[in-house]
């Protein structure tokens, strides 16, 4: 197989990879029955939540691994710890095989998330490789597909598992265990490491990313129209498969070009190399135009107050809708709303628009030098997601509706752009340990913003008590979601600073 049609391959591969690997997304749909299988308290199902975003803390092991092993392995070793993570709770919590404390399924939880990191440092490394000097163009639309996860999970259950809420919950933790690594089998012999000199030219991989954009973006306006429309979840899943194979129009094409240029090349002889060593030098130059501010090692990170500013804006932006999401069960059921996994899915398909978004603008827009800088990009997302709580404050199934599907689009766009400005500020080199250390803030946010929610409803319920631990009503997440605003505010200062003491930067990469 040619590098071109391989390259084109292992993109298609990390699409698919990326479509189940957000496990933790469909948490939020069976989190309240998963409070009922353990019979445990609000403040318990929250460290489980910040269990899952806890793994993370330990994901730069993961970068690391990716340096001195074959990504296949690290792509494997990925799907073997969300196997173990959700496996043995499914096994315990459903099948009651044997009993684990709870703290020992916390420890599961934890494994479970880790498991995420090793799966998008190989997808994160093999795109930037691929396709160097569209490296953000290939990162953001692989990690869009990311946030499809939730949607796909919840349309399986809703097709296999529908006879009662306690058999979804257990097809969740079935799932989560099952399909990511089955798909790590599939995917793994299909990832490429390194971009190998071809002579494909740039209109082709133009032409390569545009029909990937219309697939994509056809796929996300299914996504979001089966969360709107009552369609039978087992259409809405054939619709789903069928969209995840039709990006292998790219590498068939790829190839049938490549057996045409053969056929018609017979008799006749070229001087191979020089075509070659041509492109080779004009991608090495268009590449210098790829804005990367300087090259970090991991281990010097912490002398970098840039990073620090941007570590407390990953903190207090993008982490916060992660918390919001942890949460959604919880915040549905208290304003009466039974449709939580309607919810998961639509905050699903909008992130997956979210996390697109900021891929498309910066494909088409770039070239005209419209499109804002990445803080400054963080920065407007940040305020939409202060509006998006403020909405959320209205006692209203629409304004929940609504606020659910602005949080899950600029909280795909915060997610998509982190991953750019990581890449920006600290280089490429050691992007997989550098992008998973920042990221370690999320656990961090995750136990601190989920404890408040936490205390916050648990007083709801004290109030009220009149359901055994449980409120009901907008008093149970009003101070909660002020409080989530505030932080995004701070994020929004943040965000500024950063663009403020990297302008100069900006300027010239535009």
């Amino acid at each position: 197989m040619s590098p071109n049609v391989l390259k084109w391959l292992s993109l298609v591969a990390l699409l698919w990879l990326q479509s189940i690997n957000g496990t933790n997304l469909s948490f939020p749909a069976y989190s309240s029955q998963l409070k009922e299988f353990l019979s445990i308290s609000q403040f318990k199902l929250n460290y489980l939540s910040f269990a899952s975003d806890a793994g993370k803390v330990l994901g730069f092991i993961s970068g690391i691994a990716a340096i001195h092993l074959p990504l296949p392995l690290v792509l494997l070793a990925g799907g073997s710890l969300g196997f173990a993570g959700y496996g043995l709770q499914y096994l315990c919590i459903v099948k009651k095989m044997f009993t684990l404390s709870f703290y020992q399924i916390w420890g599961l939880s934890f494994l479970a998330g880790n498991s995420i990191c090793w799966i998008n440092t190989a997808c994160f490394i093999v795109a930037i490789n691929s396709f160097p000097v569209n490296r953000q163009v290939a990162v953001g639309i692989t990690a869009s597909y990311q946030a499809l996860s939730g949607k796909i999970y919840t349309e399986i259950v809703h097709t296999f598992f529908h006879s009662s809420q306690r058999e979804a919950a257990s097809g969740y933790l079935l799932l989560n265990s099952l399909v990511p690594l089955a798909c790590c089998l599939v995917t793994a012999p299909m990832l490429m490491r390194e971009a190998k000199t071809t002579s494909s030219s740039s209109r082709d991989i133009s032409v390569g990313f545009i029909v990937l954009f219309v697939v994509t973006i056809a796929t996300g306006i299914y996504a979001v129209a089966t969360s709107l429309l009552p369609v039978p979840a087992v259409l809405v899943l054939v619709g789903i498969v069928l969209f995840l194979l039709a990006p292998l129009a790219i590498p068939t094409g790829v190839r049938l070009k490549e057996l045409i240029s053969s056929t018609r090349s017979q008799h006749k002889v070229y001087n191979l190399e020089a075509p070659i060593k041509e492109v080779q030098k004009k991608e090495e130059e268009v590449d210098e135009t790829v804005g990367v501010r300087e090259e970090v090692e991991w281990t010097k990170l912490w002398k970098k107050l840039d990073f620090w500013i941007y570590f407390g804006l990953y903190l207090f932006g993008p982490t916060v809708g992660i918390v919001f999401m942890n949460n959604l069960g919880q915040i549905s059921e208290s304003r009466g709303c039974a449709a939580t996994s309607s919810l998961v899915a639509l905050s699903s398909s909008f992130g997956f628009f979210g996390r697109l978004l900021p891929s498309l603008l910066d494909y088409f827009l770039s070239r005209n030098r419209y499109m804002p800088s990445s803080p400054v990009s963080m920065a407007v997302s940040l305020v939409a997601m202060v509006a998006s709580f403020l909405l959320l404050l209205i006692d209203s199934d629409i304004a929940l509706y609504a606020s659910t599907g602005m949080i899950g689009i600029f909280s795909g766009a915060l997610t998509s752009l982190s991953v750019t400005m990581t890449a920006e500020l600290f280089g490429t080199k050691h992007f997989g340990v550098n992008h998973n250390i920042v990221v370690g803030s999320i656990p961090i946010g995750s136990f601190a913003f989920g404890l408040f929610a936490a205390k916050v409803y648990r007083d709801g319920a004290a109030f009220d008590g009149r359901f055994e631990g449980k409120c009901f009503g907008m008093y149970c997440f009003q101070t909660t979601l002020i409080f989530w605003g505030m932080l995004c505010s701070v994020a929004v200062v943040l965000a500024t600073v950063l663009y403020l003491r990297n302008r100069k930067f900006y300027s010239q990469k535009l």
